[in-house]
């Protein structure tokens, strides 16, 4: 299981949120180019961008993302107010490693088969798409988790997985940006529902303790954030837990 450091723009800075709620917001004194370059330099090569702005349809930060992202040698997992095919297509052209897609996909019924369309074929590709699982109770949640889907959860993975999606992001809005452990029950879950998901965990790591646990479970990659900008976790535990990582992300 490989770690991903997590950098979120909010207004053009540096930011965590917690539970999602953009008013509940930590600010850091750090640019994200010079985030960028801390991990780069300490031996990192992969990181995980979100334009909360883009998240709810406010797109202010992403020419100046999408310039520091092509500046970067650094393998980029991108999200934030993903919402065409062509949009899509520009990121993976441009070099960005994976592209996320959330609200769109829940919110619009016809967006990911138009999506498995015009990737699927695609081997490459098709497996630079991740899907975002943003849950509540269980409950999915879009557009800057402010908007609730009927859609029940394992009905949507299976969904996904039938049109050829099998990576998935799964952040559990309860344990996000509070310090306080992972949704381990929830990814349980969903790897029992289904063995061919590769899983991404999100959300609620506070501790390597809490990295050890998650890892005892076949997920693919964890993303951490706020550990890492409140010193639970340390870039240098990060680049050796990195380096003994065996499981592909």
């Amino acid at each position: 299981m490989y770690i991903i450091p997590a950098i979120d723009i909010l207004d053009g800075k540096v930011v965590r949120l917690v539970e999602g709620n953009y008013n509940q917001k930590t600010e850091y004194q750090v640019s994200i180019q010079e985030m960028i370059e801390r991990y780069r330099s300490n031996g990192t090569d992969f990181i995980h961008i979100i334009d909360l702005n883009g998240a709810k349809g406010d797109f202010r930060n992403q020419a100046e993302l999408f310039k520091v992202i092509k500046a970067t040698e650094m393998k980029v997992q991108y999200g934030g107010g993903i919402r065409t095919i062509e949009q899509v297509t520009q990121l993976l052209d441009a070099g960005v490693h994976r592209v996320i897609v959330g609200t769109q996909a829940v919110s619009n019924p016809d967006f990911l088969p138009q999506l498995s369309a015009a990737f699927i074929h695609k081997e490459d590709y098709a497996n630079r798409i991740v899907i975002a699982i943003d849950v509540l109770d269980e409950v999915i949640k879009y557009s800057g988790w402010m908007e609730s889907s009927p859609i029940k959860l394992m009905d949507y993975v299976d969904k996904c997985l039938s049109l050829g999606f099998f990576r998935f992001l799964c952040t559990d809005i309860n344990k996000d940006g509070k310090l306080g452990g992972t949704a381990i029950e929830l990814y349980k879950k969903l790897l029992d529902h289904s063995p061919m998901i590769k899983l991404i965990a999100s959300g609620g790591v506070s501790s390597m303790k809490d990295i050890e646990e998650l890892a005892k479970l076949p997920i693919r990659s964890v993303v951490v954030g706020k550990a890492i900008y409140e010193n639970k976790i340390s870039i240098d535990e990060i680049k050796a837990w990195n380096l003994k990582a065996l499981t592909s992300i």
